[in-house]
């Protein structure tokens, strides 16, 4: 039944304005307001993603979007220039390394939050 269904994700922050600022003027990404007082994010090759604000928001314990990158090495440079600071996990797995890189088990992928608190990360895309 849901097999040919649009669906997109949504995810919600305590400051629309904060998030706006932080997708669109450092991520660079398109972001565009809508008339339900959220927000639209404009992603290539992907469905809107929904950003709406919530006043009693608490930030999701997991990641709740992922940047496939070319390179996460030089993705992290980037943004750390821009300010972003990158977490730092210890667990088996998905341990970083001292440029908050995890380098094991799987794609390179580092985390980072939003101005909510939410998780994203940058992933490396797969090379077959």
């Amino acid at each position: 039944m849901y097999k040919s269904s649009k669906a997109f994700s949504s995810f919600s922050v305590n400051d629309i304005q904060k998030a706006k600022e932080f997708y669109s003027g450092i991520l660079g990404v398109e972001v565009k307001e809508n008339k339900m007082g959220g927000l639209e994010l404009h992603l290539a090759e992907s469905n809107v993603i929904f950003v709406y604000p919530k006043p009693n928001h608490t930030p999701a314990t997991f990641t709740i979007l992922n940047f496939m990158v070319p390179d996460v090495e030089e993705a992290v440079a980037e943004l750390k220039k821009l300010g972003i600071v990158f977490e730092s996990y210890k667990e088996e797995g998905f341990a970083t390394d001292e440029d908050n890189i995890s380098r094991g088990g799987g794609p390179l992928i580092a985390w980072f939050k939003d101005p909510a608190g939410n998780i994203l990360s940058v992933l490396q895309e797969e090379k077959i």
